[in-house]
């Protein structure tokens, strides 16, 4: 299948080239040099490739503590149906479309509560058209990105992406490649620098699923091709069972922010605090993007966020 062609006029603006972003180079002038490690082709394991400038250390996966606190996610999804009152009237936005993309191994069905609320604030929610995310198969991300040009013909507006873990790596990918699309990233629990060498809680899976992987999928981490070319928000925990947290830092910008949240990896396509960041963004003029602020009486469930510059290694 071909990738799909953006829509001819002037709105559509070409792909920015990659660059390192401004505070990574102040940071990478402040780190003592070092012998470059190998990083290579996509996902969420081992494997070859070519070499890249980053030395930095792998990611391993979480300790056994963690994969086993994943099933806190049954109380997340308790506390969804508890805090659904309160959730139905937060404040509301512009109208637009809204594209949620899933997570690794998981379907549309996955982001059913998720969507839910994005149409019960006043937004168009839309699947990816996915019955099960088995990765970034060449296939699949030519289906993604027709999905996006698809959404913004239909709605003749710019598109919100949304993506869960693997999801919201996709929905960087599709931002980079058609800015003129997308009015803003919101990724949870997405693995963003995660990249070939790097270990996660599913790389038994993906190491027998790598031969279908788009090589160049996650071939560089996200760090290494600079800004994101449109406003994003990554929602991260600490305490997240399937990857490492700090693989889910972005470089904090005007335009870029990294918001912690409390619970676990799976379940946070239904954590109310989630929730409460996607309708806060979502709720932004779409000229007028500033990054978020918890309400005064809920800053404790907000602790401070991490940036990647303070905490690559």
């Amino acid at each position: 299948m071909t990738r799909p062609t953006e829509p001819s006029g002037e709105d559509v603006v070409p792909r920015r080239e990659r660059q390192r972003h401004p505070a990574e180079q102040r940071a990478s002038r402040l780190r003592p040099r070092s012998t470059p490690l190998a990083r290579g082709a996509p996902g969420l394991g081992d494997g070859g490739g070519r070499a890249s400038t980053a030395a930095l250390a792998p990611f391993a996966a979480p300790p056994l503590m963690m994969m086993l606190m994943e099933q806190a996610a049954v109380f997340e999804m308790m506390s969804l149906w508890a805090a659904s009152p309160w959730l139905h009237h937060l404040e509301r936005g512009e109208p637009h479309p809204v594209l949620v993309l899933p997570g690794f191994m998981v379907g549309d069905s996955s982001t059913l509560p998720l969507r839910t609320f994005i149409n019960s604030w006043g937004y168009w929610a839309n699947t990816s058209g996915s019955r099960g995310n088995a990765g970034p198969s060449t296939a699949s991300l030519d289906r993604v990105r027709q999905r996006l040009v698809d959404v913004h013909r239909r709605y003749e507006r710019r598109v919100t992406l949304v993506g869960s873990s693997m999801g919201g790596m996709m929905a960087r990918l599709l931002a980079r490649e058609y800015p003129a699309l997308v009015r803003q990233v919101i990724t949870l629990a997405s693995p963003l620098q995660l990249t070939v060498g790097d270990r996660s809680s599913v790389s038994f899976i993906s190491d027998r699923l790598r031969h279908r992987f788009d090589p160049e999928f996650g071939r560089r981490p996200d760090h290494d091709l600079g800004p994101l070319p449109v406003p994003s928000t990554s929602v991260y925990t600490r305490t997240d069972g399937i990857v490492h947290w700090q693989s889910c830092l972005d470089i904090v910008d005007e335009r870029h922010e990294n918001v912690e949240i409390f619970g676990s990896h799976g379940g946070q396509g239904c954590n109310p605090s989630a929730l409460r960041v996607v309708a806060d963004r979502l709720a932004q003029p779409e000229d007028r993007w500033t990054p978020f602020r918890a309400p005064t009486w809920l800053r404790g469930a907000y602790p401070t966020a991490a940036c990647w510059t303070e905490v690559r290694r």
